[in-house]
């Protein structure tokens, strides 16, 4: 897999991502809008395309000569819903099956969709696998769960796909969001020294941002027969809303003793998505276990804002998707 192409390569995960990547060796083609800006030094590997997924054609003439692709491009949370349903789905539901078909007529040879563990909505099971229900709360949910079986559908032996649905990506990278939670719980922390927690009971699986790029590697390299046609959870430390900010609230007291106390206060929510992922499937076929944890991610991201790298993060758009897309007006 020597040439890599991914949608969405820019943005909070692809930025660490496709450093990753080049550093392995692969050609990489980064294929975004660039909503978010590059945030990703000149290499003498790695193309830029400026484009939409929704631009099919533009997509089939950069998927010429590429081996796989890691499909992040989306409208990414289901906040971003509150924005345009039209432009949500187009992009969401409508540009995908012409996606995947573009990629299979250009000859990729694997194809990676990066689903989400939002589809399993809210469940009581102590232990949800990939062969719980779909249980949609949002039309993103919804969009992602309905891609799954249209991917599967192009499943052949020269075209392998394979779909990860990952959990909350937390952690620093080069385009941090400061939208998702454990992100948001330690901007609070870090800024204002108080974590409001809505809800609290909700149990949330999540996931190193490291973690997810170290999978995406790992991805590329396993045999076709270990992946193809199969969907894989990635979501650990399952944990509630509340035991999240007690972990955000005792690291940043350790890497800021002169903001302690940090305060908790908490607040009804609006978001009711609860379950509790399990992903030893993905241990046991591809042998992938996560190596760090949120309070990995929470020491990372402390350090950043120690470094001076994020700068304003309570009010540039930069770190926010509805704001961002609310600002360019994106249709």
């Amino acid at each position: 897999m020597k040439n890599v192409l991914v949608t969405g390569g820019a943005g909070y995960v692809g930025c660490l991502l496709v450093p990753q990547l080049l550093k392995l060796g692969h050609n990489v083609t980064v294929f975004d809008t660039f909503w978010y800006e590059r945030h990703l030094p000149p290499h003498p590997n790695m193309t830029f395309v400026e484009g939409d997924i929704r631009e099919t054609a533009k997509l089939a003439r950069a998927f010429k000569g590429i081996d796989a692709v890691i499909a992040l491009a989306c409208i990414s949370n289901d906040a971003s819903f509150e924005l345009d349903e039209k432009l949500s789905t187009s992009v969401n539901m409508d540009a995908f099956e012409p996606m995947v078909t573009a990629a299979r007529k250009a000859g990729v040879r694997r194809f990676i969709y990066a689903s989400s563990s939002s589809v399993y909505g809210v469940s009581d099971q102590p232990n949800v696998t990939e062969e719980h229900p779909l249980v949609p709360l949002t039309l993103y949910n919804k969009y992602k769960g309905l891609c799954e079986p249209i991917l599967f559908k192009h499943q052949s032996p020269e075209f392998v796909c394979v779909t990860i649905r990952p959990a909350t990506v937390c952690g620093y990278s080069p385009r941090t969001r400061m939208d998702l939670s454990v992100n948001i719980l330690t901007n609070h922390a870090v800024t204002n020294r108080k974590i409001t927690v809505f809800g609290g009971a909700q149990l949330r699986p999540n996931l190193h941002i490291q973690d997810m790029c170290d999978l995406y590697e790992l991805l590329l390299k396993v045999p076709d027969d270990k992946v193809a046609g199969q969907t894989f959870n990635a979501g650990y430390q399952n944990m509630s809303i509340m035991d999240i900010a007690n972990i955000v609230k005792r690291v940043v007291e350790q890497e800021f003793p002169e903001k302690a106390p940090i305060e908790v206060v908490t607040t009804p929510s609006n978001d009711p998505r609860s379950y509790h992922i399990n992903s030893d499937k993905i241990a046991r076929v591809l042998g992938f276990r996560a190596k760090y944890t949120i309070e990995d991610a929470v020491r990372g991201l402390c350090q950043a804002f120690k470094a001076g790298l994020l700068p304003d993060s309570m009010t540039d758009d930069i770190y926010y998707n509805v704001r961002r897309m609310k600002r360019l007006g994106v249709r």
